[in-house]
């Protein structure tokens, strides 16, 4: 079989007609369902001001000069800093200091003064927490106080997450090269209602984690082939387009997740509300038809030709016969006898010292991209103002970077758009060090840039690096950096940490990884307008060719190489 054929099939059905947009927006409705649950522990971990609950009932409440009848009513004026503590005087009598994650019982009970100089006596706090309910009436936090020496419960949440993001790029993927793109959407999207209500009835943080990890796992492999599904849908001349914008879903997701946060103040709510998003395309996902190119590669060519048949019947065009356009025999195998494939792995990457320093250098974009996206979205929260706002605005501000990403890479190039969306990303880190504490807008407003910036560089370094590479380890480049990037996300909550030890310490780490890539950047070669390399030494070549004009892949032999990829890339583990 020639593969660069397969191509042919959408010149007679139609590149994006109205089959492939029907199809399209329903794979992609789905996409919001991902990134809601991405960026669903934002709220759902909230730690609120607590302190410990004391040890029995209070009478009297006092915090410095103020006093009142009940602990509910301090809150306005506690903050959790290491001198605060709050006094109160129990019906026994007792006076007890609390604080965050202490108490003491003094000794000498002669009144109610802040300020004491006699014997105090310690003990843990046996009896929970009591927790400021002024902005939400639960999370995950209060219901299984993951507070003081439980605090890393709390904090290993999102890590654990991606960590499930990760193995589910993997297993999913190559599953949908061995059971087919149809029956893996079809699982993945049902585990993600099942496992994402099953998160909001844990009945302990144990079944929890479990319950967020398949919840992962399954969303990272809905991503992962939903966009190898999608591009064997949609003709050349639609697809980059097409397949860029699936991730302004996942951008909507995350506006989603801050209007629900908002209106939805408890947590197993919240939780169950989200879910729910999975629902429409659970109920219709069972009429989305199998690829007719994974068809072909498994031998079931009528089954193909019914799928082309459909196609070209909702975009009122003719239809073609595979038999004919592919030199095929229905009722025999596919092509003719196969191609002796070499395996290549990792190693093949590093080929020769040139072709090293570009593969540590697209890791460490990788990595960055992922990094720094994640790590604005989680940190929006912190920013000061409405905590809600923040993190709508962070998404919403994703839809524009990646049409911007789309217009730039096809006119002004790859690297251009990548050095300049790095490099505007470190400098606006460190306008956001600069700005006094106050100004919390105009801090909102450059993390919006930075977030721009970070977005349209993590969009574009996929496409970028598929162009990078040789045929033979294509795929295995894309999947290489797709897992690095997996460590990014991984490390983004601990990144936000990083602010208890210095304010601006996750800013400066982003910043500088940013403009540590941009510069290398530099060194990587064009890839607009230029065919995709075949070998070694086509690639080699790109580091010394001239630009030159005309579209992307404008050859035969590049649409052919474009389909052996998207046949191939279910392996890549690509995803948000």
């Amino acid at each position: 079989m020639k593969p660069h054929n397969l191509e042919l099939i959408f010149d007679h059905v139609g590149h994006f007609g109205r089959f492939q947009i029907f199809l399209y927006f329903i794979c992609a409705f789905q996409n919001i369902s991902c990134g809601i649950h991405y960026l669903a522990s934002v709220f759902m971990t909230v730690s609120p001001y607590h302190t410990c609950r004391p040890p029995g009932n209070v009478s009297r409440v006092l915090f410095h000069n103020i006093s009142s009848w009940r602990l509910e009513d301090i809150w306005i004026l506690f903050f959790t800093g290491h001198e605060d503590h709050i006094i109160v005087q129990l019906q026994n009598g007792e006076v007890w200091e609390l604080t965050s994650c202490h108490r003491f019982r003094r000794d000498d009970k002669s009144g109610l003064n802040y300020d004491y100089s006699g014997r105090k006596s310690s003990f843990p706090c046996m009896d929970g927490y009591v927790y400021d309910k002024s902005k939400w009436d639960s999370t995950v936090v209060t219901q299984w106080d993951l507070v003081c020496n439980r605090e890393w419960f709390a904090k290993v949440i999102q890590p654990v997450f991606m960590v499930g993001v990760l193995l589910g790029a993997m297993i999913f993927g190559y599953l949908s090269d061995r059971i087919g793109r149809r029956f893996v959407l079809w699982a993945t999207s049902t585990g993600i209602f099942l496992f994402g209500l099953a998160a909001a009835f844990s009945f302990d943080y144990y079944s929890f984690m479990i319950a967020r990890f398949l919840l992962a796992m399954s969303g990272s492999g809905y991503l992962v082939v939903v966009f190898v599904y999608v591009t064997e849908f949609i003709g050349m001349k639609s697809r980059t387009w097409a397949c860029i914008q699936m991730h302004s879903f996942f951008a909507v997701g995350t506006m989603v997740v801050a209007l629900t946060g908002y209106f939805v103040r408890t947590w197993w709510i919240y939780q169950m509300v989200l879910s729910t998003v999975t629902i429409p395309f659970v109920l219709c996902c069972w009429i989305l038809p199998e690829t007719p190119f994974w068809l072909l590669s498994e031998g079931r060519c009528e089954e193909a030709q019914k799928v082309v048949d459909t196609i070209a019947k909702w975009n009122r065009a003719r239809s073609c016969k595979l038999s004919e356009l592919l030199s095929l025999d229905l009722n025999g195998p596919v092509g003719n006898e196969p191609l002796e494939v070499k395996k290549h792995n990792l190693l093949d990457l590093f080929y020769d010292w040139n072709v090293g320093t570009r593969t540590l250098t697209v890791w460490l974009i990788w990595f960055t991209g992922c990094l720094g996206f994640y790590f604005f979205s989680l940190n929006s929260v912190n920013l000061g103002g409405n905590e809600y706002l923040n993190l709508f605005l962070m998404g919403a501000v994703e839809i524009p970077a990646y049409i911007f990403m789309c217009l730039g890479m096809d006119s002004i190039g790859r690297r251009k758009v990548l050095v300049f969306s790095l490099i505007s990303g470190a400098l606006l880190c460190g306008v956001i060090m600069v700005i006094p504490k106050n100004y919390f807008i105009w801090t909102v407003v450059v993390t919006m840039a930075g977030k721009f910036a970070i977005g349209a560089a993590f969009g574009l370094i996929y496409l970028y690096t598929a162009e990078l590479y040789p045929t033979m380890v294509r795929s295995l480049a894309v999947g290489s950096g797709s897992m690095v990037s997996r460590v990014g996300s991984i490390m983004a909550p601990f990144c936000v940490y990083l602010s208890s030890i210095w304010n601006f310490l996750p800013q400066l780490l982003v910043g500088i990884l940013a403009f540590i890539s941009g510069v290398l950047s530099l060194m990587l070669p064009e890839t607009m307008g230029r065919p995709l390399a075949t070998t070694w030494e086509e690639a080699a070549k790109q580091d010394t060719e001239k630009d030159s004009s005309g579209k992307l892949f404008p050859t035969t032999n590049n649409t052919a190489l474009e389909k052996i990829e998207v046949i191939d890339s279910g392996v890549s583990g690509l995803s948000e």
